[in-house]
């Protein structure tokens, strides 16, 4: 049984998937404002608990590795390097514009994943298929959005934290050029890291609980 922890930013998750039968047993995704202390554990016992799952029947996990906010990431990671170590069972990281991106990949377009870092930035990746594979093209950047804007060439598809007034930027500035994601599409999912994850793990591709550490695009900041 593998759970996977999504706690990056504002919006987090939980989601817990069997992959001897190839699907996803529950789920849970939910807005915190400043509360990742004290919400994640009570979430995943109640989740635990709605699938008579025991802790002790967990074999991997799966973790949002960031960008994100700082203490959102590190109350993630804790908790899942603890079970890790504590189970003795395999960890994977998965970047979280990865998850923001991965329900998107059966479109024909690039795709540009993004997260609000605060203070007018934002965190993005771009996606695009390649000999016939998706996959990330080139680094995560920290930009802004009209910046951003500057760098795409070809019609994109545009999905993740983008509100209301960032989707009539993106209109303004690219017009046709860009579709975006509705906002129930644009939410992460939990249940897509679980998917990443497994896959990592299915190969036996693992990361190492103790040097597993976060991705930060800024310096640090308290704010989650």
């Amino acid at each position: 049984m593998l759970l996977a922890i999504d706690t990056a930013t504002h919006m987090a998750g939980l989601a817990l998937f069997d992959p001897s039968r190839g699907w996803v047993l529950g789920e849970e995704s939910w807005h915190s404002v400043n509360r990742h202390t004290v919400e994640l554990m009570p979430r995943l016992d109640r989740l635990l608990g709605q699938q008579s799952i025991a802790p002790d029947a967990l074999t991997g996990l799966a973790v949002s590795l960031g960008p994100g906010s700082f203490t959102g990431l590190r109350i993630g990671l804790s908790v899942a390097k603890g079970l890790a170590l504590a189970r003795q069972i395999p960890i994977v990281g998965i970047p979280t514009l990865d998850v923001v991106a991965q329900p998107h990949m059966s479109q024909h377009l690039p795709i540009w994943a993004v997260l609000q870092a605060g203070r007018g930035r934002i965190c993005a990746a771009h996606y695009a298929r390649h000999r016939g594979r998706w996959g990330r093209r080139g680094e995560y950047i920290l930009t802004s959005l009209a910046e951003l804007c500057d760098q795409v060439r070809d019609p994109s598809l545009f999905c993740g934290e983008i509100d209301t007034q960032a989707t009539a930027e993106i209109r303004q500035r690219l017009g046709l050029e860009a579709i975006i994601a509705s906002p129930a599409a644009s939410v992460r999912r939990a249940s897509y890291l679980a998917e990443l994850g497994w896959e990592r793990l299915a190969r036996g591709d693992t990361d190492s609980a103790p040097l597993l550490s976060p991705i930060y695009l800024q310096n640090p900041q308290i704010n989650a």
